[in-house]
């Protein structure tokens, strides 16, 4: 998209200033530590206000200047992962949002608050006051506003049509985006408002949502079916997504001794995953065998969705069980209990009293057998892998995990044939110390990003396959890095292929024409260039690796770069 140059400013702000002057106001009130922009010519009311305020020494959040609207939400969602409250992100017109709403629709995936604005203009050069510029007219607008565009993707969507709501329509924005469930609440904010005077009267500050808590009666009645049954299981995809949910979940699990399982859906860290109670990722065993099953911030258990636990009942606790965002959700549930989910655990740990202590030791002894058959499985992984001839995807994983202990890592993934690998052989065992990458690929650097730039003291390591690698906006994203200092480390697994696109063609035509004559197409990466070379002209850090012995040396090296400042890119050559 192309802007023209607007006319010079002609009239004077009122006391209170402009309109750039309240939404930086409201965005301060709002708690908002950061706003990342990717540019946009209806901006500039904002930019004045800042360098105002930066000038005069007054508070404003952070800003952040990125060059891609990707990086801008991306980096707005690692952010809100781990401080779990809502960031300004600000896009151009409705062709920016456009350009961002793969992001957006991933930070509603993955329930983060943000606050999204950007413009249309509602004169056209035709009103009073300042030109907006002839761009509005001819190429930026649509039908309806840029709010209407928004809506499918985002939890709320609006505009704010007048300089007078302006500042509480942010706060109505970011007070949306933060309570249950959370995720990105998107703003129309036409340039004429930004440009128009302000009385200075400020938004009132956000404050943090108030708790909602099932009854003690409800929470009794799931106790009593926990104590009277003799094979439960927990399973969870964002437990720890909640602040304090991880912890909870584990006091949880080791009053009642229940296993917990982290299906393939799990998207976070939830549980240790070197927990005696971990149960893995496999939920297909308890269909038949559970009789109870706590679905615990679950929102696709089963897949597909018509197949129902055999005998178990199903109690779902959740703060939205129902998720809107959900085009198809089946959850089989006998009982809700629908309060906040860490105070609900916590609620429930206390009532684990008068256990059975025959089912207790039965099920534990079960769950020592799995537990260990595992660590054996997982031993033997890695020793195969140790012998291949190649660089087995186990290995790196494995190497990872070796590498990152006692560091108190942050592992971001945007792999997908890779994923399950990576999962099972990092073990991770402490809160906000996994994420996956919802939605469409190509957000993994952003996230993780966003992520470093929210634990700054935390090494960040970003795996993502070749294919998941060559959707991002690779440029956009190291100049981040590089300009707001947020050294990551990147390994990417590259097979050479998009893995996930073959095996679905297998899949679908197994004698098919592509079967008999080797004709697969879309899937063939190998012409892409040398990965870790796009790195170089930021002055990081590069490698590639394609020999066992060279790898641990390789991410060594690499780690030792990020501690120094550095990010660093290591394109792993695996086997498969």
């Amino acid at each position: 998209m192309t802007d023209t140059p607007q006319n010079e400013p002609g009239a004077a702000a009122g006391d209170g200033g402009d309109g750039g002057d309240a939404f930086v106001s409201a965005f301060t009130a709002a708690g908002a530590d950061y706003l990342f922009c990717s540019s946009g010519s209806e901006w500039a009311p904002v930019w004045e206000s800042l360098a105002r305020r930066h000038r005069d020494g007054e508070p404003a959040p952070g800003y952040l200047d990125l060059t891609h609207e990707t990086v801008a939400v991306g980096m707005a969602t690692g952010y809100g992962l781990l401080r779990r409250r809502p960031q300004g992100v600000l896009l151009h017109a409705a062709p920016g949002l456009l350009q961002g709403s793969m992001a957006v629709h991933g930070a509603l995936l993955a329930g983060v608050p943000m606050v999204v604005a950007s413009s249309e203009s509602t004169t056209y050069g035709d009103g009073p006051g300042q030109d907006p510029g002839g761009q509005w007219y001819r190429n930026l607008s649509v039908v309806g506003g840029p709010h209407q565009v928004a809506q499918p993707f985002t939890k709320w969507a609006n505009e704010a049509a007048h300089i007078s709501t302006l500042p509480t329509m942010i706060t109505r924005a970011a007070e949306l985006a933060r309570r249950a469930p959370a995720g990105p609440a998107y703003l129309n904010i036409p340039l004429e408002t930004l440009l128009e005077e302000w009385d200075g009267r400020e938004a009132k500050p956000v404050v943090p949502p108030g708790s909602t808590h099932s009854s003690p009666e409800e929470a009794d009645r799931v106790a009593q079916l926990i104590r009277e049954a003799e094979n439960p299981v927990v399973v969870t995809e964002t437990a720890g997504r909640e602040a304090g949910g991880f912890e909870a979940l584990v006091a949880f699990a080791e009053a009642w001794d229940i296993p917990v399982v982290e299906p393939d859906s799990a998207v976070c860290a939830n549980f240790p995953r070197t927990h005696p109670l971990h149960a893995g990722s496999d939920i297909g065993p308890w269909m038949t065998e559970a009789d109870l099953i706590l679905l615990v911030n679950c929102r696709a258990p089963f897949y597909p969705p018509s197949r129902r636990p055999s005998k178990a009942r199903v109690v779902v606790i959740d703060q939205v069980p129902q998720r809107p965002h959900i085009a198809y959700q089946v959850l089989f549930a006998d009982a809700y209990l629908e309060g906040d989910v860490t105070h609900t655990l916590r609620q429930l740990t206390k009532r684990a009293k008068d256990l059975d202590e025959t089912a207790v030791t039965a099920r534990r002894a079960a769950q020592e057998t799995r537990h260990t058959a595992e660590r054996e499985a997982i031993a033997a992984a890695e020793a195969a892998a140790e012998r291949s001839r190649g660089v087995d995807p186990v290995l790196v994983a494995a190497t990872l995990r070796r590498l990152l202990s006692g560091r108190d890592g942050i592992v971001v993934d945007e792999t997908i044939t890779h994923s399950r690998t990576v999962r099972r052989h990092l073990r991770t065992d402490a809160p906000d110390s996994y994420f996956y990458v919802q939605g469409g690929l190509g957000q993994g650097i952003a996230v993780a990003l966003g992520v470093r730039l929210a634990a700054r003291q935390r090494p960040v390591v970003l795996t993502v396959g070749d294919g998941a690698f060559a959707y991002n906006p690779v440029i956009p994203s190291y100049d981040a890095a590089r300009s707001y200092g947020l050294p990551l480390l990147i390994v990417v697994f590259n097979n050479r292929v998009y893995k996930s696109m073959n095996l679905n063609h297998r899949r679908f035509y197994p004698e098919g024409a592509a079967a008999g004559t080797g004709e697969w197409l879309g899937t063939d990466l190998h012409r892409l260039p040398r990965l870790a070379a796009f790195a170089e002209p930021f002055g990081m850090h590069t490698e590639t690796v394609d020999t066992t012995d060279a790898l641990a040396p390789a991410l060594e090296r690499a780690l030792k770069a990020v501690a120094e400042g550095t990010t660093a890119v290591v394109d792993v050559l695996v086997t498969r």
